[in-house]
């Protein structure tokens, strides 16, 4: 059995659904289909999901959203014409209106994104809908509660075939709780995971995951099969082919993940699993994202370093600012943040780093892009790092930072953001075909 999940860009149209319902009967092992918001269909409009959270801020701050709403139904209303399906929408949307009237949430506004694509597809395929809040169960804390979540879903028969929405779930309380944006993915997974799927078929616009961004790239080559933790570190440093949570639900049942082209199905696409054995090649894939963060912290001497530390970390922590690398020497120490985690707080921590007692002085860069370099295979060839390093040096680029892990899969190194395409390209050239013998 396969659980599909197809994203929003193969969803953008009627045609698109065309294409979704030819895969999904090619194939009678793909009994579960998660579905996400539909997608642009020109570069000219929005996100479905971005509308949603724009008609909430309409409505937060008391201004007209119905110009807004009304464009949100009429880009469904043209699927449900182009399909020639019976779905009253009007009736969707006053119901929507008026949870809007007796104050409906953020999160509950915004999941309808999804909620409609399924219902939708769920009548073109004539497969049942369920609704992601009566089998995904969060707790107050916004992780699932996966004891209720899988035993839920193991009560539901997948015979007949059956289309979830994804991206939400809901508390305890009955409130719509959204993943991260992104999280079809994710929803995907703890469907794979509850329904004990024996693959997850993950349709995007591309066909499989590459070694590196082919808007740097022209032509990358496309990875065949690759780790749960080489994905996940290259979806967390901006490859963004599939959510880096998505992984988490599958990895103590190792459910293989396939990410495959809803234009191009026959494609071979990419193969992610717990283990892969393959040695062909030196390095998995290169990713990257500009517009980072370095506060560098210069202490008093005679302080411990690890209680100023923690005061400093407790002041990111105080404003939910996600950390990403933390470099130290004898007297100092640098944290890196994303620039855009912290646009709405700034000022309020540098207020609270300058009560910070222990602290002599703070330095700032804000022109920082992390480069990261992923392989399994790296630990093999001894000298790897040195040779990527000497690329940088080669290129005449400055590196801000360097951090490895202990498992020796990635190396993340730091640069200026004018010095960003300039590195991949060049990491690409040195070691695109390189073979690990």
């Amino acid at each position: 059995m396969k659980v599909c999940k197809f994203g929003g860009s193969s969803l953008s149209c009627g045609e698109k659904f065309k294409k979704v319902k030819e895969i999904i009967l090619k194939d009678k092992e793909r009994k579960i289909i998660v579905v996400s918001a539909i997608g642009k269909k020109t570069n000219d409009e929005h996100k479905i999901t971005d509308l949603l959270f724009l008609t909430y801020s309409h409505i937060r701050y008391h201004f007209d959203y119905m110009p807004i709403l009304d464009e949100v139904k009429n880009r469904y209303l043209s699927i449900v014409k182009e399909l020639n399906i019976d779905i009253d929408l009007d009736k969707e949307f006053s119901l929507i209106i008026e949870k809007i009237k007796n104050g409906i949430t953020e999160e509950e506004l915004v999941s309808y994104g999804e909620y409609l694509s399924a219902i939708i597809m769920a009548s073109y395929l004539n497969f049942r809908f369920i609704d992601a809040r009566d089998i995904i169960k969060f707790n107050y804390e916004g992780h699932v509660d996966e004891e209720k979540t899988f035993q839920l879903m193991s009560n539901i028969e997948v015979s007949s075939g059956i289309v979830i929405p994804g991206f939400y779930g809901e508390y305890p309380n009955s409130n719509i709780c959204l993943f991260s944006r992104g999280g079809s993915d994710v929803t995907g997974s703890f469907v794979a995971r509850g329904f004990k799927a024996d693959y997850y078929e993950n349709f995007t616009d591309v066909s499989g995951v590459y070694m590196a961004n082919p808007s740097i790239i022209e032509n990358p080559r496309k990875i065949d099969a690759i780790s749960y933790s080489e994905l996940r570190e290259l979806s967390y440093s901006g490859a963004n082919v599939l959510h880096e949570e998505a992984i988490i639900p599958l990895e103590d049942y190792p459910i293989p993940i396939i990410i495959l082209n809803t234009d191009f199905p026959e494609d071979k696409g990419t193969l992610i699993q717990k283990n892969v054995l393959d040695k062909t090649y030196l390095l998995t894939g290169i990713a990257g994202k500009k517009d980072f963060t370095s506060f560098t912290f210069i202490k008093k001497r005679s302080t411990d370093k690890l209680s100023v530390i923690l005061d400093v970390l407790n002041v990111f922590n105080r404003y939910h600012v996600p950390i990403e690398h933390i470099p130290t020497s004898i007297d100092s120490f640098s944290v890196v943040v994303e620039k855009s985690k912290m646009e709405k707080c700034y000022y309020d921590l540098i207020a609270d780093f300058k009560r910070i007692n222990d602290i002599l002085d703070i330095k700032e860069d804000d022109d920082i892009a992390l480069v990261t370099v992923v392989g399994r295979n790296m630990i093999e060839k001894p000298g790897t790092s040195g040779r990527i390093l000497s690329v940088f040096g080669n290129e005449k680029i400055n590196i801000k930072l360097i951090a490895q892990g202990r498992e020796e899969i990635n190396i993340i190194i730091g640069i200026s953001n004018k010095d960003y395409e300039k590195s991949i390209k060049a990491l690409y050239s040195h070691f695109a075909f390189e073979s690990i013998k």
